[in-house]
């Protein structure tokens, strides 16, 4: 018997779009500015920002999931030759105002927003995101009851408190009347799969399964989402 499911859950990046394109071109933009503002700047390369990511969490344990906060305090760091201090933290601000808008500067996938529209009609939609992208940005927002980030959980997928704040958006809801959706198969697939909720896996780069449990059922088009859920869940 197929589960009664009345809450259908998504991840935002890799998910509803792709972010790498975003996010690289937010980054650029936004040190542009910055060495516009003051001269060049020593950024390093993805080594160097994933230690000082380390050392930061080591200082301040909430940026592990304050990826904002993160965010501006690598900056902070970067710009640490700027005097006053209210020059360098002005700086840091407008860089992280011009970074988060050009962070929501993204090209939905090919039918997402139909797909949504239609499951709207059917099922309550909630957003679980380890990002700082903000849905209700879009248009598409509307539709959605709710979207909880890492900053709002105090945690990061695979980590359960996502979930856990999920079911206190809707009235009525377990675990078995959820339905997860995402590309991940750790932060998304995995998590969900712990909690018994069922999943839908986003795998539009048709990547091979890795992991040591059954594979759900996937998508590698939103075009297809809502009559997959359709034939598992409402027949």
């Amino acid at each position: 018997m197929n589960k009664k499911i009345k809450l259908i859950t998504f991840d935002l990046d890799d998910t509803l779009w792709d972010n790498h394109p975003t996010i690289i071109k937010a980054e650029v933009d936004t040190r542009k500015w910055i060495e516009g503002q003051v001269g060049e700047v020593e950024w390093g390369d993805l080594n160097d920002f994933l230690e000082l990511r380390e050392d930061l969490i080591k200082e301040d344990k909430s940026i592990a999931w304050d990826i904002s906060k993160l965010r501006k305090e690598i900056f902070r760091i970067k710009l640490s030759h700027i005097n006053p201090t209210e020059l360098r933290d002005e700086i840091v601000n407008k860089a992280f105002e011009i970074f988060i808008s050009k962070r929501h500067e993204v090209t939905f996938f090919d039918g997402v927003k139909r797909c949504i529209s239609d499951l709207s009609e059917k099922y309550s939609l909630g957003i679980l995101t380890n990002g700082n992208a903000d849905i209700y940005k879009f248009d598409i927002g509307k539709y959605f009851k709710f979207s909880i980030s890492s900053l709002e959980a105090k945690d990061s997928k695979p980590n359960r408190s996502h979930f856990d704040m999920a079911l206190t958006k809707v009235n009525g809801v377990g675990f078995d009347n959820v339905l997860h959706i995402g590309d991940h198969q750790v932060n998304d697939i995995f998590a969900a799969n712990e909690l018994g909720i069922d999943c839908l896996w986003f795998n539009n780069n048709n990547a091979q399964w890795e992991q040591n449990f059954k594979k759900p059922d996937e998508f590698s088009s939103w075009h297809d989402l809502t009559n997959i859920i359709s034939n598992k869940y409402e027949r």
